[in-house]
């Protein structure tokens, strides 16, 4: 029996977890150090599945593996990845080291604690975040329908506890955030993600009873599954696969997330430290939408392209509705959270607009924004924390004081609002582009969404780094060692992949092109070569 590569990846952050939290509660330091080389052996056999991976070989999947699990009821250990699942795979393990650098001293416990405040264990901290890791890589990796619906559910617990017993100590005022408004964002953000994930498990058990009606014997095998409607097995009359798809769509549409569902991510953003945010943003939130493609379009494709008007509508209103509240944010984590909500919406669009272009770029979006969010996300965070403030009002003229801080910063700005020269940009471009191609209106409102980032990213550089040096910020100090570790490698990604995204798009075309051939839709030709052909006719 071949080697299990892909359980492998995920047990490593599994079982790195459960050692870290072992570590004696008096050795913080050696959990850090074990946390980081737990992470650091994920990325190894992340490599290792990008290297074995055959981009454009034969069959949806490959390094497969499948086990009967729950025999009764047709339930399997089924897993295997496509070139969509590779890179976010490879996006997962590699922003979890550095989530665990910069987040190095954000669970040590306070010089003078409070008499009513509880104790925050360290190790604790990091097990969480190996927790996480492992439950998004076999997320990613299921071809199972309740594996995968398994441990994104199981996701939350980890999340819940990051979120309200490690959340930021710097409120928007300067003062400590107060443990009830912690709690009360990590509520929220359980909340709204339970009652999608119950509605979802409404639409698993009849997908189950549909198979079951009409194979003889129920699965959950997403394989078995769409060849069973490919070869006429299996048919699902119109109304049930609509509702079947909605079930599916909306605990989707949370976890993205999409407008009007989306109002858990400021809250749980901005009560969180930098690194759990960019965990919820860059890593968590991606499993979202890359359901979207994996089980929505490939279980419901007649369903996904008689939703399609509708998603567009609420993915246009995410890019302008989240671009426009991070104009008017005064917190720093609240306006990068308002920004991933209209980044996602370009991501939905992308997905929905049914095009190669378009499916193509949401998923080099979903990397790219990950490493950008990551980079502006975690230099807001050692700006917070060496002034004990996330309102933006409390910063000016930083770039004189700290200025390789303030370079790094304003990169990862320029990142976020897709400057040419940096990936996102090439993201962006195939979104509108494949958009444009089949839905123009819709294309053309969403650039709208483009002018916006520049305002909200160039007006945040400019009141916190630019102008008179203000009297709190004057002793900062510029970014050190660890820091710069951190932050230089994103940077640098976002160098490379802006102007070479081959590897990418090599990775993940062949996966947009059987995804769009299960759902039977086509690249619209070009008016020009319409016209030609009219007259060739003629």
């Amino acid at each position: 029996m071949s080697f299990p590569l892909l359980t492998a990846t995920a047990a490593v952050p599994a079982i790195g977890a459960i050692a870290t939290a072992a570590v004696p509660a008096a050795r913080r330091t050696a959990a850090k150090w074990l946390a980081l080389l737990f992470s650091l052996a994920t990325l190894v056999l992340a490599a290792v599945v990008a290297v074995r991976f055959e981009a454009g070989a034969k069959g949806p999947f490959q390094l497969t593996e499948s086990h009967s699990w729950i025999r009764d009821f047709g339930v399997r250990y089924e897993l295997g990845v496509d070139g969509i699942a590779v890179a976010l795979i490879a996006l997962t393990a590699l922003l979890i080291p550095f989530v665990i650098l910069a987040g190095w001293h954000d669970a040590d416990p306070l010089e003078a604690p409070a008499p009513n405040r509880r104790w925050r264990p360290t190790q604790g901290f990091f097990a969480l975040i190996l927790a996480v890791e492992a439950m998004v890589v076999i997320s990613f990796e299921a071809t199972d329908v309740f594996l995968f619906y398994l441990f994104f559910e199981a996701m939350l617990i980890p999340m819940y506890f990051l979120i309200g017993g490690f959340g930021d100590r710097a409120g928007a005022d300067g003062e400590e955030r107060s443990a009830k408004l912690r709690s009360q964002a990590a509520v929220k953000f359980l909340l709204y993600n339970l009652a999608g994930g119950l509605i979802m498990l409404a639409a698993v058990i009849g997908l189950y009873a549909a198979t079951a009606d009409q194979l003889g014997s129920g699965t959950f095998s997403l394989t078995e599954i769409v060849q069973a409607r490919a070869g006429g097995k299996l048919e699902l009359d119109t109304g049930t696969e609509r509702l079947l798809f909605l079930g599916f769509f909306f605990a989707f549409a949370v976890k993205a997330p999409l407008w009007p569902l989306h109002t858990w991510l400021p809250g749980a953003m901005g009560e969180s430290t930098a690194p759990v945010a960019v965990l919820i943003t860059a890593v968590v939130d991606k499993v979202g939408t890359f359901a979207m493609l994996r089980f929505c379009l490939q279980l419901f494709p007649e369903a996904s392209s008689w939703a399609t008007p509708v998603i567009l509508v609420l993915a246009l209103i995410s890019i302008l509705y989240g671009a426009l509240l991070a104009v008017g944010q005064r917190d720093i984590k609240r306006l990068v959270a308002y920004a991933s909500i209209s980044h996602f919406g370009f991501i939905i669009m992308g997905i929905f607009a049914m095009t190669s272009q378009g499916q193509g770029g949401a998923t080099l979006y979903m990397v790219n924004h990950g490493i950008s969010t990551a980079a502006l996300m975690l230099v807001a965070g050692f700006l917070i924390s060496r002034r004990g403030s996330r309102l933006i009002a409390d910063y000016g003229g930083v770039q004189k004081v700290a200025p390789v801080l303030a370079g790094t910063f304003l990169v990862g700005g320029l990142a976020t609002l897709s400057l040419p020269g940096l990936a996102p940009f090439v993201s962006e471009f195939l979104v509108l582009v494949g958009t444009f191609s089949r839905y123009p209106a819709v294309g053309i409102v969403a650039t709208v969404g483009i002018v916006l980032a520049a305002l909200y990213v160039l007006v945040l550089y400019q009141r916190t780094m630019t102008g008179p040096v203000k009297a709190e910020v004057r002793a900062m100090p510029d970014l050190k060692a660890r820091e710069l570790a951190v932050v230089a490698p994103l940077i640098a990604l976002l160098l490379f992949l802006g102007v070479y995204p081959k590897p990418l798009t090599d990775l993940v075309n062949p996966a947009v092109d059987h995804t769009l051939s299960v759902v039977d839709r086509h690249d619209p030709r070009p008016d020009v070569a319409v016209k030609a052909d009219a007259e060739a006719a003629k």
